[in-house]
Order: structure tokens, then sequence, then C-alpha cells
């Protein structure tokens, strides 16, 4: 993973609305979670959910699909694997130096 993408993604979850819209899509696992119940659950505006909603999407942590009129996000867990394993790959190696 390129360093640039890893700084774009730990940027976009260094904002705590966005950490806690990411945290709660996670936890919705892999069917997702309709962006009204995070809206409601979160009591926001529907703007200021779009806004970071998509925040995350341009980060490559979650994607969107339609199911008639209700738009689902779901997170890419294999994007959030690179994101850690990029930072602990490089945990300790210079250590026996």
């Amino acid at each position: 993973m390129e360093i640039i993408d890893v700084a774009k993604a730990l940027k976009e979850l260094g904002h705590p609305t966005r950490l806690t819209i990411y945290k709660r899509v996670v936890k919705a696992g892999h069917t997702g979670i309709s962006v009204g119940n995070i809206q409601e659950e979160l009591s926001m505006a529907g703007s200021t959910l779009s806004h970071h909603i998509s925040g995350l999407v341009n980060a490559g942590l979650i994607s969107q699909r339609r199911e008639g009129r209700t738009l689902y996000c779901v997170a890419m867990y294999q994007r959030l694997d690179d994101v850690i394993g990029f930072l602990q790959n490089e945990c300790c190696v210079d250590e026996g130096q």
C-alpha cells in the first residue's frame, strides 16, 4: 500500500465524527447499514452525514450500494487490514540495529 493512500485513510479516520461513523459501519458487518439508520443512531443532519460518508468513500474505507430507495454503507475490510498492516509491518524493524 502506498503511503499516500494510508495517509488519506488515516486523515479521514482522524476526525471524531468520521471515526464514529466508520466504527458503526464496521460493526454492521458485510451486509452493511443503511444511511438512514446511521443518521437515526447518530442524530445527525443528512447533509452533514453525507459529507462525512463521502470522505470515507473517497479514502476507500467504505463502499455504498443502493437497494431500491435505500443506500447502504459497507466497510471495506481489506482496506482496513491494509492500513493496519502497513503500520504493523514497520513495528520494531530497527530494534536490532
